[in-house]
């Protein structure tokens, strides 16, 4: 019946709001029981009694009282599920977002963002009509027909035992059509998410694409998932037609079942007319949750099949978490040192270690830089240091304090990192610089910028800081950009910098000048540079030569230039292509 543990566990959060939903829908399920028994008694009091209208004033004022309270309790009934619905959604998406925050990076990077953002916003709209209709409507195909019978009974106990019988028909009809549609509503909701991820893919990617000539290719592949999407959606909706029209002529026919024995009973005195009359107003509203039911029984499986791609995301796993009676273990004193004892990381995918036995100690004041061939572990030392994973062996202490027992969250605020490609988001330039620290007055954001040398070119801009950046800097040259980044770094002000080779994509000029400014960042900080430029690490405090994700040498520019080993062999073919 479209029913998810998982899903019905967050009811629990909104069960106030829910319960007084379907209380009030009980409540004008009770009026239309009500109206159905005084419909009856006026008809038969002005027809067989011949009453005068001053005799059936208070059964007409008891209908009219009825009517107003049936739609009163019917708006507050779908206006509280709505509600409902919303808090759920809401919680669903924050929940979403919260876990693939503390997942990190690396964890994510594993899925594609466009499945993310269709699972993110499509996937939990499905939700809607969910929790906002099926649900509800589960609980009131089961209580109204059973408070239905329980007035019918006294009335008639033969259409009562009638109603009771051909009650399961429905269901069972559509329990049977429900297990036709599951399999392509599933594969309508895959195909979507396929569609959803190609397209930012190619979105994403137009440019390559227009420069090796196959843009036209993706277009017509993004025609075929379109067209398998249509498909896809037709047959669903072809079942959805099916089963109401079959569901429909099961509910009817049920009716006319009850209609004609009411009817054959009443026309050889078995049965009074109010009471006939009563029962054949009943017998519809009897199949009506039932037949509501059926054509919401879509809206729930679509919902189902949502909750299944959510739940993936929300399996994605966390690489840390903190214990509750350890979150206040964070270091008292300024950070001073950082230490890397006999670390090991290796990934799921990997089978074997990508890095083996590192350690060694940077200080404050300290700078210390990473060197080696492509794979050698660079990006994955980086990742420890960021949180973004965890050691599978060894230790990492900041001021003799394992950084596993630090939050997450305060130690990033320690650290600024400046990547290679920094990553601007579809805002103005203030606001982009403001995210590294968002009570940042406007003095201190132009005091930043004027450290990374960006203020000059933002007052030749119109707009100035309010210039909007476009996505991922599309406005903007790669220097702006670093620039901007380097800004970011000056207004958070942290005693960790993590460089990762942030002028590897300059020209040599505004390498030079990049420089410059990085140098001032770095000053009396605990510095770590992830260098492919070797050039920008010949005043590193020590140098760390990564190779197969072991420690090869180590030491300063001087001693590992005498060494006559990798790093001397680096140092000579970088140099050789500088020529």
């Amino acid at each position: 019946m479209n029913l998810d543990k998982r899903l019905l566990g967050f009811l629990k959060e909104v069960s106030p709001a829910f319960l007084a939903s379907v209380a009030a829908g009980l409540a004008a399920a009770v009026s239309t029981i009500g109206l159905a028994w005084y419909l009856s008694v006026v008809v038969n009091r002005v027809f067989f009694e011949h009453d005068a209208l001053s005799e059936i004033y208070l059964p007409l004022t008891f209908f009219a009282a009825l009517s107003i309270a049936k739609s009163l309790f019917a708006f507050v009934s779908e206006d509280l599920a709505n509600e409902t619905a919303r808090n759920i959604k809401n919680r669903i998406r924050k929940l979403i977002l919260s876990h693939l925050n503390a997942a990190g990076p690396v964890s994510i990077n594993k899925e594609r963002s466009g499945e993310l953002t269709n699972t993110l916003l499509n996937g939990v709209e499905a939700l809607d009509v969910y929790f906002s209709k099926y649900i509800p409507q589960l609980f009131f195909a089961v209580l109204v027909p059973v408070l239905i019978l329980i007035f019918v009974f006294p009335s008639d106990l033969l259409s009562g035992f009638v109603l009771l019988l051909t009650a399961p028909l429905i269901p069972l009809f559509m329990i049977l059509i429900g297990k036709a549609a599951e399999a392509q509503t599933q594969k309508q909701w895959k195909t979507l998410s396929r569609l959803s991820a190609h397209f930012l893919d190619m979105i994403q990617g137009l440019t390559e694409l227009k420069l090796l000539g196959q843009s036209k290719k993706q277009s017509r592949n993004i025609a075929k998932l379109s067209n398998d999407f249509r498909e896809t959606t037709m047959k669903v909706l072809r079942i959805a037609f099916l089963s109401a029209l079959v569901l429909e002529l099961a509910a009817t026919i049920s009716t006319a079942v009850v209609a004609v024995q009411v009817g054959l009973r009443l026309l050889y005195f078995k049965i009074d007319f109010q009471h006939a009359l009563f029962i054949l107003v009943l017998a519809p509203e009897f199949y009506q949750p039932f037949r509501q039911l059926g054509a919401r029984f879509h809206a729930g499986m679509e919902g189902v099949q949502a909750a299944e791609r959510i739940f993936e995301v929300l399996k994605t796993k966390i690489p840390h978490k903190v214990s509750a009676h350890r979150r206040n273990s964070l270091p008292t004193a300024t950070l001073q040192e950082i230490r890397f004892s006999g670390v090991y990381f290796n990934y799921p995918t990997s089978e074997k270690d990508v890095l083996q036995n590192i350690s060694f100690r940077i200080q404050k004041g300290e700078i210390l830089a990473v060197v080696g061939p492509s794979g050698a572990g660079k990006s994955t030392l980086m990742h420890l240091l960021l949180r973004f994973i965890e050691p599978a062996k060894g230790s990492i202490t900041v001021n003799g304090h394992p950084l596993s027992e630090i939050p997450a969250g305060w130690w990033r605020r320690q650290i600024a990192w400046l990547p290679q490609k920094p990553y601007l988001f579809h805002t103005s330039i203030y606001e982009n610089i403001r995210l590294a620290k968002p009570d940042a007055t406007k003095e201190q954001i132009i005091h930043a910028a004027r450290k990374a040398r960006l203020h000059d070119f933002v007052q030749t801009l119109p707009a100035g800081y309010n210039t909007p950046v476009g996505e991922g800097a599309a406005l903007f040259s790669g220097g702006q950009a670093q620039r901007m980044a380097l800004a970011r770094a000056f207004l958070k002000n942290a005693p960790v910098v993590i460089l990762d080779e942030p002028t590897s994509n300059l020209d040599p000029l505004l390498e030079e000048e990049i420089s410059r400014c990085v140098k001032k960042l770095l000053q009396n900080r605990l510095g770590f540079i992830i260098a492919h430029r070797l050039n920008t690490i010949r005043n590193a405090s020590q140098i760390i030569v990564l190779k197969n994700g072991r420690i090869y040498e180590q030491g300063t520019h001087e001693i590992l230039l005498k060494s006559g080993k990798l790093y001397e062999q680096m140092m000579r073919s970088y140099t050789g292509e500088q020529r």
